[in-house]
């Protein structure tokens, strides 16, 4: 990995965080996004933290591809780097939603990987969103801890959710006298609401008519929140500095087939344009609809996602099962990611508990449990030594053999755990990796396939 000279450029920012989860970042955000875009703004989104879902629906609206920023993943310099990478010299705002409360990161104690911290990495000012309902003048208590509880704090302007007009006409000007700018509010809007299952919201392709919705719910955010004042705070960020980084190459270029469908869909775009620096040519296919790989796939991809909700449909798409098998008896390198490990096993409980066949790659079966399994992030390095990643685990269902190539260990506690399925050609199992938290992880591996392929 490369460093080249500093870059500088005016980037419009802002940072939509909240005081807690369930605050209604996401609807608000989208509702903002779909205002700008209406208005003609040319955006750029982001989201903080390891959540897949959220930047989905940010796309939906935008018809671009969102980012995830995390400063648990990477460190400053990457962090920033990969900010100005989602730029264009056209982009008028760049919209960052939050993760879980302001002040709250990776472990229960640090702001390692918070929205707090990312605010700080990126000198972005924030928009805090309070979650209003039932106070009044309470509201603006909150708001004054959180101005006072660090220092600089970066909230520049709030938003209340779940307010009435009168309520926050009423408090507007006791929020002047704290020093920040009162941006609006958003009236209780339950027909407006996402809706959320096991591992979150649902995607937004499940949702029957999302245009709709966002259309509609850019008209009820642009009645109550000035629009003008949110991108006036975005303006005011200081100008912005990276150090552009350069990947090394493959020793040749690789077929990278990722699944990508309803079924497989927890994808970081960044992860993706990590392969494609490195010189790896990204196609997709769906295991859900289509009938085999692609001819030419040298490594295959399978992401997280939902296959729990699809193993009939998973199953009874034999001609793709008998095909990925194939690919993987004749060498193809295999990276399985959470939903992806349990397309790989043998069975696959759906959500009601029967069990259907799937690849049989590997020999165990996978069951659905009542509760989430060794949830968060995590730091991972192979059993016998060698480079680390960084990642994360998210998931409510487990399998009767996890693997015991790499040891797993949770971020500021002493707790670690056996897991992963690993070898020259396979990295298999629940943790979603994060390519740029370890530049050298995945091009090491990749380019000793390249070197084994060769001498075979």
């Amino acid at each position: 990995m490369q460093r080249n000279e500093i870059q500088r450029k005016q980037i419009p920012r802002l940072i939509l965080a909240a005081a807690h989860s369930g605050s209604g970042k996401t609807m608000i955000t989208m509702g903002l996004l779909a205002a700008f875009q209406k208005r003609g703004v040319n955006l750029a989104s982001y989201k903080c933290g390891p959540d897949y879902i959220d930047p989905m629906f940010h796309s939906r609206v935008l018809g671009l591809p969102t980012k995830n920023l995390d400063t648990f993943f990477t460190d400053v310099d990457t962090t920033r780097m990969l900010f100005a990478k989602g730029q264009t010299e056209e982009t008028q705002l760049a919209l960052i939603e939050g993760v879980m409360g302001y002040y709250d990161g990776a472990g229960l104690a640090t702001e390692v990987g918070s929205t707090y911290e990312l605010a700080n990495v990126l000198e972005a000012p924030v928009v805090l969103i309070i979650d209003a309902a039932g106070m009044s003048l309470s509201a603006v208590a909150v708001l004054k801890g959180f101005l006072e509880y660090r220092a600089p704090g970066r909230i520049a302007g709030v938003l209340f959710n779940r307010m009435s007009k009168q309520v926050y006409e009423s408090i507007r000007p006791e929020v002047e006298k704290v020093g920040v700018h009162p941006c609006g509010y958003v009236p209780k809007l339950a027909d407006m609401e996402l809706p959320s299952r096991h591992l979150g919201l649902v995607t937004p392709q499940e949702l029957s008519d999302l245009k709709t919705y966002t259309e509609k719910l850019a008209e009820r955010i642009a009645e109550t929140i000035d629009l003008d004042a949110v991108l006036a705070l975005a303006k005011n960020a200081p100008e912005f500095t990276w150090k552009p980084m350069k990947l090394p190459k493959l020793s040749r270029p690789l077929c990278v087939s990722v699944a990508r469908d309803e079924a497989f869909c927890f994808l970081y775009e960044d992860n993706l344009n990590y392969l494609r620096e490195i010189g790896a040519q990204v196609q997709y296919f769906s295991p859900l609809h289509d009938a085999g790989l692609p001819e030419e796939t040298e490594v295959l991809l399978l992401s997280g996602g939902y296959p729990e909700l699809y193993a009939g449909e998973l199953s009874g798409n034999e001609p793709m099962r008998r095909s990925i098998l194939a690919a993987l008896e004749n060498g193809v390198y295999v990276l399985a990611e959470c939903g992806g490990f349990l397309y790989l096993t043998e069975q696959l409980e759906d959500m009601a508990g029967h069990s259907h066949p799937m690849t049989g790659w590997i020999p165990a079966k996978s069951f659905r449990t009542k509760k989430l399994g060794r949830f968060g992030y995590i730091e991972l390095a192979p059993q016998a030594g060698g480079t680390w990643i960084r990642g994360h685990e998210f998931h409510y269902f487990d399998t009767t053999d996890n693997g015991c190539d790499f040891v797993a260990k949770k971020p500021f506690r002493d707790v670690r755990w056996e897991c992963m399925h690993a070898s020259e050609r396979a990295l298999i199992g629940f943790p979603h990796l994060y390519y740029y938290s370890n530049s050298a992880f995945l091009f090491e591996r990749l380019e000793q396939y390249i070197e084994v392929r060769g001498c075979e």
